[in-house]
């Protein structure tokens, strides 16, 4: 079953190793390559009807070329930069594959030339933006979840993921230990995105009173649905218990943006609204870094660092005065 045949076309190769790739990486990492893969490479390349041991690196080149300029499947111009390398990274590991096999002699995409990525400057409401949010939508059923994350600066994923067991009434603490990935399918994961992100904050006296009214709505539903209710411990989710998906949060936040005539944000970019607020209460980049979950203080760095011009001004004029002559 697992041999080879010689004649095999590239577009099926990659499908062969997707499945050997599968035992190797979690479920979320792997519905990634899936997409990816049938949904870009293999259509691709099947209508090239490219061998494996003939594919060049031209071949390659003009894959990435399409790609970047037209290769949106809505057919609304190309994919980014990095969404393009991203595809590339899966096609040179499928050619690596291929070579220690002994299916191909080299690996033909080790030179083909990637766009350059553009340097992401990262968007965010204002202090009275988030205000003005917070006010439209206290009456939904999403606030709790829009307004926690921005409080916290947290990942869509780490929002979703928080349960009860995260949550400690006595001592006012919220941990972020678990995390909920993927789009339309929850993937749980009872894990963080790294050692940093596993952290702890103190709650405020607005958030408790949230989480509890949350918890009480909770006992209500549980009575209403009977043995309808989807038991979880997850603290985000409709009435009937089922927890939120990630791609229904990001649709109806964005929905709620438009109906009251918001600006254009990401979800995610509340976490950077957070990481604003931080810096223009006076807040240090080590501070971010650490009520981020950063791993590394270069990350948070590169991303904030021009958000502290304030800071870097009072600098400025206080060497300016301190110098004069």
């Amino acid at each position: 079953e697992n041999i080879i045949p010689t004649d095999i076309l590239f577009s099926d190769y990659i499908l062969h190793w997707l499945k050997e790739t599968q035992i190797r990486i979690d479920k979320n990492t792997y519905l990634s390559y899936s997409d990816i893969i049938n949904s870009h490479i293999v259509p691709y390349f099947r209508n090239q009807k490219l061998l494996l041991s003939n594919v060049k690196r031209a071949d390659i080149q003009e894959y990435i070329n399409y790609k970047y300029t037209q290769g949106r499947k809505d057919g609304k111009g190309g994919l980014s930069a990095k969404t393009v390398k991203s595809h590339i990274v899966l096609i040179k590991q499928t050619f690596k594959e291929a070579v220690k096999s002994n299916l191909i002699l080299s690996n033909p995409s080790e030179y083909v030339t990637l766009p350059k990525s553009q340097k992401y400057e990262p968007t965010f409401y204002t202090i009275n933006q988030l205000i003005e949010l917070f006010t439209a939508i206290k009456n939904d059923a999403l606030f709790p979840l829009i307004y926690c994350t921005a409080v916290f600066g947290l990942r869509r994923s780490e929002a979703l993921g928080l349960k009860w067991d995260s949550v400690n009434f006595n001592t006012n603490v919220l941990t972020i230990k678990h995390t909920v990935v993927g789009t339309a399918v929850i993937i749980e994961k009872d894990q963080t995105k790294n050692a940093s992100s596993y952290r702890s904050y103190p709650i405020p006296k607005d958030v408790k009173n949230i989480l509890l009214r949350l918890k009480e709505q909770e006992t209500e539903n549980r009575k209403l649905f009977g043995k309808e209710y989807v038991e979880s411990d997850y603290i985000f989710k409709w009435d009937n218990g089922k927890p939120y998906t990630p791609d229904y949060v990001t649709k109806k936040f964005q929905k709620l943006l438009k109906q009251n005539n918001l600006p254009h944000i990401r979800f995610h970019d509340l976490r950077h609204s957070c990481a604003s607020l931080l810096v223009s209460n006076g807040f240090t980049i080590k501070d971010i870094q650490e009520w981020l979950g950063h791993a590394d203080i270069q990350t948070t760095a590169n991303i904030y660092a021009h958000l502290d011009v304030e800071r870097k001004n009072k600098i400025s004029n206080s060497m300016a005065n301190s110098l004069h002559f």
